[in-house]
């Protein structure tokens, strides 16, 4: 309060730091009764399913390759960098897909059965003979070559891996961060428990499966993997009835694709000079004097230079 008695103006509440707009909007009828924390242990388990997966895989892939398949170590090693790297960019693409096409409870649940599907190839590339050469005997000559047949089999049981890896990785969180209304159960719970499974699976995989694999069968490693990726899918299939599914919602990219067409059809624009302004942003920071009276108040602030 001044001593002339006028008083200040209270500074405005930042809504979008106290209030949860996204808690705020119009859900479906149907969706009211859905998603929550009923929906996180099955989420839970899937991810666990997809982490377990996916490190009995690949993290043993080299030794696999130059054990059973008689690839050179050289070789070997160029293609666990391919495949892994493929692993690496395919969630890219999954969520692109998502987002753009079908949603993300359909992609994580197709990736899925995907996943299963390159668990049970692999397991099959284990146990059967005729999917894989023979082994070296020491002192016996070159190595039996690996047939195309043989490392087609092998492909394929890596191509369904990246395809799970792409559509299930990353989708999974979305999915899961979608049930949540409260800002702090998505943005800060949901996220915190998916990383810590998400590497857990992945030590497991690493550490667990890679000891079977070596010391007792690589059959049963990698069936073990399996049986932890047909388990996450039959949780996620479990909680069906209680996810909320929203669908997509379009591509990012083509919001970026049409900034880059306008911007390159307006290159040669010629921007006005300060005498010539016929654009604004914003308007000038009034001050009232005692009589209430605002000046300025439809004066409207033109650009600066950095922003033109």
């Amino acid at each position: 309060m001044e001593a002339n008695g006028s008083q200040e103006p209270l500074p405005r509440r930042n809504l979008s730091t106290d209030v949860d707009h996204e808690s705020l909007q119009p859900q479906p009828s149907g969706a009211r009764n859905k998603g929550g924390w009923i929906t996180f242990p099955f989420l839970a388990v899937a991810m666990l399913g997809l982490g377990v997966a996916r490190g009995g895989a690949t993290s043993n892939f080299v030794v696999y390759l130059v054990k059973k398949y008689n690839v050179p170590r050289v070789d070997a090693a160029q293609i666990s960098s391919i495949a892994l790297g493929c692993l690496s960019l395919a969630p890219v693409g999954g969520a692109i897909v998502a987002d753009a096409f079908f949603g993300c409870y359909p992609v994580v649940a197709v990736s899925m059965v995907f996943s299963v599907l390159a668990l049970v190839m692999f397991t099959l590339t284990a146990s059967l003979h005729g999917l894989r050469p023979a082994a070296c005997q020491p002192g016996a000559g070159p190595c039996e070559p690996t047939s195309t047949g043989q490392m087609v089999a092998l492909y394929a049981a890596v191509f369904m891996m990246c395809v799970s890896a792409g559509g299930a990785r990353f989708n999974q969180a979305t999915l899961g961060a979608s049930q949540f209304d409260a800002a702090a159960d998505r943005d800060v719970v949901l996220f915190n428990w998916y990383f810590v499974f998400f590497y857990a699976s992945s030590v497991v995989g690493s550490t667990a499966i890679v000891y079977v694999q070596d010391n007792v069968s690589w059959a049963l490693g990698y069936a073990i993997s399996g049986a932890g990726s047909f388990a996450g899918l039959a949780a996620l299939l479990a909680g069906t009835p209680y996810y909320r599914r929203p669908g997509a919602r379009g591509s990012p990219f083509t919001g970026l694709a049409r900034v880059a067409v306008a911007a390159a059809k307006k290159w040669k624009v010629n921007v006005a000079t300060s005498e010539e302004l016929r654009f604004y942003h914003g308007r000038r920071s009034s001050t009232g004097d005692k009589d209430g009276d605002v000046s300025g108040a439809t004066s409207l602030a033109a650009p600066s230079d950095s922003f033109r």
